[in-house]
């Protein structure tokens, strides 16, 4: 942090201090909210597709791939909306940063992560495809509604290839969620919630971003770094899921979580923010986008070579997010 923005916190601090933390509480409440409103979305909507008989290869595909990415696309979209089109890319170059990085690393921390599953393989070239296709329309520090629609275009083709290769593949879908019991007399209780879930979500979304907007205006913090906040932030859900597969010792729901996360965010969430924000950004600096990069090649190709994740490559990895984080500062 510069010399300049330690003496705009200590100015906040003595003229505007109450107001500080509670933009500082706005962010907190706005991420906890966040995070259990997209997960109870998430589970009202395997729910209702159960009850109506939806194959569970398009409840793992669609909504459960989707629902991890459903806080990094309120806060995308909402960002782009008010024309912060910067934070918006950086929320999800950040996310998907923080994905390979510290979800994968903190996995790995728990259980050594392996993976043979032929469609998680597949996934890996897609994901890895996917940012690589994110990284070029950023690079030039610009998004043009063309290049938002070839994106929500791109997430359409991979949504169709991921329920391909789960039809034709070996997955674990149906076990993941045999767990979830869904009763027909119950379905507008669920319908219910995941209305109330949905707005909720908004709304947090919207505290978070206001909260980090503030924040980061009276800090003098980079557009970069408030990018960095609410993509960690954002990346909870994929954490909390990823941790839990580590202890069952689930490698290949851990990688999936995180490869189909990554997809989704960086197709469908970075397609539609310029979509509704097109223009020039500054928040996906060129060294961050390689930093990026070069996570998704690690993990695309630890995906489809089966290889082993160990315990010291997860501190990389996770060193390897703490490189980022200064880069962002």
């Amino acid at each position: 942090m510069t010399p300049i923005s330690i003496q705009a916190l200590v100015l906040s601090l003595r003229l505007g201090g109450t107001s500080l933390a509670l933009d500082i509480l706005r962010i907190v409440v706005g991420l906890l909210i966040l995070v259990v409103a997209a997960d109870r979305l998430v589970l009202s909507a395997v729910r209702i597709a159960k009850i109506l008989n939806v194959s569970v290869i398009i409840i793992g595909a669609m909504i459960v791939g989707f629902g991890t990415s459903v806080p990094e696309f309120v806060v995308s979209a909402l960002a782009a909306s008010d024309g912060q089109t910067g934070l918006a890319m950086s929320n999800v170059v950040a996310s998907n940063t923080a994905n390979l990085t510290i979800v994968l690393g903190a996995s790995a921390l728990i259980a050594v992560l392996a993976t043979q599953q032929s469609v998680i393989k597949r996934e890996g070239l897609l994901m890895l495809a996917s940012v690589g296709l994110l990284a070029a329309i950023l690079i030039d520090g610009q998004v043009s509604t063309t290049e938002g629609v070839i994106l929500v275009a791109g997430m359409a083709v991979a949504i169709g290839l991921l329920i391909l290769w789960a039809k034709n593949g070996t997955g674990q879908s149906s076990d993941d969620m045999s767990d979830i019991v869904a009763d027909p007399a119950r379905i507008w209780h669920e319908v219910t919630f995941g209305v109330v879930a949905l707005v909720a979500t908004v709304i947090a979304g919207q505290l978070l971003l206001d909260g980090v907007v503030a924040v980061g205006d009276a800090m003098g913090l980079s557009v970069v770094f408030m990018g960095l906040i609410t993509g960690v932030g954002t990346s909870f859900p994929e954490l909390s899921a990823a941790i839990a597969g580590a202890r069952r010792g689930a490698s290949d729901l851990v990688l999936g979580n995180v490869l189909g996360s990554n997809i989704f965010n960086s197709l469908g969430v970075a397609g539609l923010a310029a979509i509704i924000g097109p223009g020039e950004f500054g928040g996906a600096p060129p060294l961050l986008l390689a930093v990026m990069i070069a996570a998704a090649v690690f993990a695309g190709l630890f995906a489809f070579t089966s290889q082993r994740i160990t315990r010291a490559e997860g501190v990389g990895l996770i060193g390897v997010f703490v490189v980022y984080a200064l880069l962002a500062i």
